[in-house]
């Protein structure tokens, strides 16, 4: 069988910030570690943040070494924000993409419009892909008005997380309203970061093979993202999916009055079955 190397394709990253806690019998691994646990267990790339000066020669053969694509996240209040933080990009050199999460969960209509419009210029003009978050507490914190943005902004391209919005509406039963919102925000899927929320917490372990009910939601989302991704994509384009199982307090934990400790779940098996999914997914959507 012939294999298109131009054809578009998922890059199924590992959350740095997500690897926090992961310890070996309690104790803290190296950064070479970590990388090496990522490579080997299939994962294309790591999502995290632009290496200190001091550090970055370092990373570039980790990456290097293991093949791994590197993402990085941004959370600017401004464009001018966002401008800096591309400049530093560009001097790192080698990103992926930019995942932005905006801080600015006050500043509605018109004003959002204008802030989101100003950092698509400047990121077209780095000449780096940079997708706005969908996130809890940023620009994007409701539906309703990424929507608004959506409307406004033809150029708006998205992070899809949607356990933020699952968990802020108490999406535990989804109603065909907030089903076709959702598929609204997803005709912009430009990445991906994966946690499942049950409407009540954020992240929640989904079982061995992920036969909690709201996994089935997800995964159909994630389908229809993939879709509509791959009804715009070009020669070599690349979808980011980035399994974000985060640390406690996002990890549900049986002591967190005692200092966070102790998480129910096996997290590094969950991201394991999240990046499985991920690309039994994307085969289907070849289908």
């Amino acid at each position: 069988m012939t294999v298109n190397i131009l054809a578009p394709k998922l890059d199924v990253q590992m959350s740095w910030w997500g690897m926090g806690g992961l310890a070996a019998n309690g104790q803290t691994r190296s950064i070479e570690e970590q990388v090496a646990i990522i490579a080997e267990a299939g994962f294309d790339g790591i999502n995290g943040f632009i290496p200190a000066p001091g550090d970055a020669e370092h990373w570039r053969r980790l990456l290097e070494h293991y093949d791994l694509s590197f993402s990085v996240n941004a959370y600017p209040k401004t464009a001018d924000d966002l401008k800096r933080f591309l400049e530093q990009a560009k001097e790192y050199g080698n990103i992926q993409h930019i995942n932005v999460q905006v801080l600015t969960p006050f500043v509605i209509g018109e004003q959002a419009v204008q802030l989101l419009d100003s950092m698509n210029s400047f990121s077209q003009q780095a000449g780096i892909p940079t997708f706005i978050e969908t996130h809890r507490g940023t620009i994007t914190q409701d539906l309703l008005r990424t929507i608004d943005y959506i409307n406004a902004l033809e150029s708006l391209r998205l992070t899809i997380d949607l356990s933020h919005y699952v968990v802020a509406g108490e999406l535990h039963t989804v109603s065909d309203e907030a089903e076709q919102l959702i598929q609204t925000v997803l005709t912009r899927s430009s990445a991906f970061h994966a946690r499942v929320s049950n409407g009540e917490q954020v992240q929640i372990d989904v079982g061995k093979h992920g036969e909690h009910p709201m996994m089935q939601h997800f995964q159909r989302w994630w389908s229809s993202g993939m879709q509509n991704w791959r009804a715009q994509a070009g020669i070599g384009d690349v979808l980011p999916f980035v399994v974000e199982l985060g640390p406690p307090s996002y990890a549900i934990t049986t002591d967190e009055y005692a200092g966070r400790t102790h998480e129910i779940s096996d997290r590094w098996e969950q991201s394991l079955l999240f990046m499985r999914t991920s690309r039994r997914l994307w085969s289907e959507t070849r289908e």
